[in-house]
């Protein structure tokens, strides 16, 4: 099984290279965002923990946010591997998610970090917001201020699957199929190396 991170700020173009990737190689994109709602709607035993916590205004612990992810993980047999989108976030998820991998006799294959400057950013958030109607995406500062955010909590992430030789930058900058080739590129390297 392949097993992906992306990374990148908001507006990166996460999301648009992780659909393409997932129609090429055939894997499963997995947003813990959208693996909390699911699990709260349904009213698994675990939606309803994670719930306990966010009404309460607290993060909800990591050991329920990697159960949900090992669920998934396990649910999904017919593909060959997965995208990790928004985790993990910290070094101690990273060392759990390994854990929980290593319990399968895998690993993460790579982290590919998506890297665009900060003004084409907020050019690309601001042009979103026209259509998204979210606040947040309207704001500069807003933008700016979730840009730091996300640099501040995810650089120990990339510098931890560095220091064993699986972080990887590409230039988000470009079309979206000059990125997605380039992404590509080094994903055929790493999947021959396997």
């Amino acid at each position: 099984m392949l097993h992906l991170i992306l990374f990148g700020p908001p507006g990166s173009g996460k999301g648009t290279q992780a659909a393409k990737l997932v129609e090429k190689y055939n894997l499963a994109h997995i947003s813990t965002g959208d693996l909390f709602r699911a699990e709260i709607q349904n009213k698994t035993p675990l939606g309803i923990k994670a719930m306990e916590f966010m009404s309460q205004g607290q993060l909800v612990p990591d050991q329920v946010t990697i159960e949900m992810l090992r669920n998934k993980v396990d649910s999904m047999t017919n593909v060959k591997g997965f995208i990790y989108d928004g985790f993990p976030r910290t070094t101690p998820q990273a060392q759990a998610l390994d854990q929980m991998l290593k319990e399968k006799n895998e690993s993460i294959a790579a982290l590919i970090a998506l890297h665009v400057d900060d003004d084409e950013i907020v050019r690309r958030i601001l042009n979103r917001g026209l259509s998204s109607g979210r606040q947040d995406d309207s704001d500069e500062s807003i933008i700016r201020n979730r840009m730091e955010e996300y640099r501040k909590k995810t650089s120990v992430v990339y510098d931890y699957y560095k220091a064993i030789h699986k972080s990887h930058t590409i230039d988000g900058f470009g079309s979206i199929d000059e990125i997605f080739e380039n992404v590509t590129c080094l994903l055929d390297d790493i999947i021959v190396n396997l």
